[in-house]
């Protein structure tokens, strides 16, 4: 983290892509609150503070006439909660490298907070443009980059900009620097047992990452979607249960190299099913291997859940990314929730926690245990990739 950053201007790449309900409110401001620690330095030490972040995909979901939907991904929505939490008036630039920012930045004082427009209005974000990256660094006169959940992005916020900054004045922030260091603490000196918890619709997903644990882990949960691939691999019967059938070969390889290495993988020995994606279908338990032809599993079963909790509560460090079940459904949240727990309980015990990945930070905030926990990781696609042992390109740019 930078420091003697007085009178100075600091452009920080915050991530901010929080969610928005249909009035534009943030119904999750944990990316906001793990940013704060950074901003608040810059400004403790007397300097002035101008943030970008993106928003969502507005290049992607663009009005029927092809223009942007400027007011649905306006970063303007975040001013009041942000302007709260900084206690402060947050000043805000209706563009990212134009006229509106400039006059913006020319002005600025020490101790003052500018806020720029969603970054991907820019088609240059994306691409890591090289004038784009020169135009924002003309705005400061320091660059943090503190956006880990942006950090495996080749953009021009997140890498390109570092260039045109001394190596003296740029750096990571504390949020990144917290977040690498709780990960490679999981990579490289877990305490034992060591258990990481795989969840989530697709084995495709995850496939690098269950080929990194295999190489450490002592113990792999798997439940959610990708693990009625597993059992159907494995000749079970999954009725109309979400399955990868291109996988199939592949899950029995994993099941294999686990095996050669002495890693236990634990699938789901019963489920929660139903026989339609309805929080309100009847639902029945079977065994994961016996699923009825018009039923597919929802949730893990209580057999399931009592085998996984047994696990954990063994466990000395813990890597957790992906639900159990469809915890959106509170009818079948109950695996997902289960699981929190016992993490929770794991953790206070003395095992470290490391919860990452977006759907199982929400899980986490909605049993109500995130102080219960080690570490939130706000990267669930950079987490999941820095664990595979790549080098993050937003991490890479500052440290060349």
């Amino acid at each position: 983290m930078l420091t003697n950053l007085k009178g100075k201007k600091v452009l920080i790449r915050v991530d901010f892509n929080v969610p928005l309900n249909s009035e534009r409110q943030i119904t999750d401001q944990t990316r906001i609150l793990k940013a704060l620690p950074t901003i608040n330095n810059v400004l403790d030490q007397g300097g002035s503070v101008i943030l970008m972040s993106h928003l969502g995909r507005p290049l992607k979901k663009l009005n029927t006439d092809g223009s942007i939907n400027k007011e649905k991904f306006s970063l303007k929505h975040l001013i009041p909660t942000l302007s709260k939490l900084l206690n402060r008036d947050v000043k805000f630039a209706s563009d990212t490298i134009g006229e509106s920012a400039f006059d913006h930045s020319t002005t600025l004082q020490a101790g003052e907070v500018l806020l720029l427009e969603n970054t991907r209005f820019n088609e240059g974000e994306k691409t890591g443009d090289d004038e784009m990256g020169a135009k924002l660094a003309k705005l400061a006169d320091a660059y943090i980059n503190d956006a880990f959940g942006a950090a495996h992005r080749s953009h021009a916020s997140t890498t390109t900009v570092a260039k045109y900054f001394e190596k003296a004045d740029r750096s990571l922030g504390l949020l990144m620097e917290s977040e690498i260091a709780s990960g490679t603490k999981v990579l490289n000196s877990p305490r034992r047992p060591f258990t990481a918890i795989l969840g989530g619709a697709k084995v495709s997903d995850k496939i690098q990452l269950i080929e990194k644990l295999l190489d450490f882990c002592d113990n792999i949960i798997i439940g959610g979607g990708m693990s009625y691939t597993f059992t159907k691999a494995l000749g079970g019967k999954i009725g109309n249960s979400l399955v990868e059938k291109d996988y199939l070969d592949l899950a029995l390889e994993l099941l294999d190299k686990a095996k050669e290495r002495n890693v236990d993988i634990f699938l789901p020995e019963d489920n929660l099913c139903a026989a339609e994606f309805s929080n309100d279908s009847p639902n029945t338990v079977y065994n994961s291997n016996e699923i009825p032809d018009d039923q597919m599993g929802l949730d893990i079963g209580p057999k399931a859940i009592e085998s996984f909790k047994k696990v954990v509560l063994g466990s000395q460090t813990i890597l957790w990314n992906g639900p159990v079940g469809v915890f959106e459904f509170d009818n079948f949240a109950t695996g997902t929730l289960t699981i929190a727990q016992a993490v929770a309980d794991a953790t206070t015990k003395g095992a470290f926690s490391l919860i990452g990945g977006g759907d199982s930070v929400s899980a986490i905030n909605k049993s109500g245990l995130a102080d219960k926990v080690s570490f939130i990781s706000t990267g669930g696609g950079a987490m999941l990739e820095f664990l595979e042992g790549k080098k993050l390109p937003g991490i890479a740019a500052i440290e060349q």
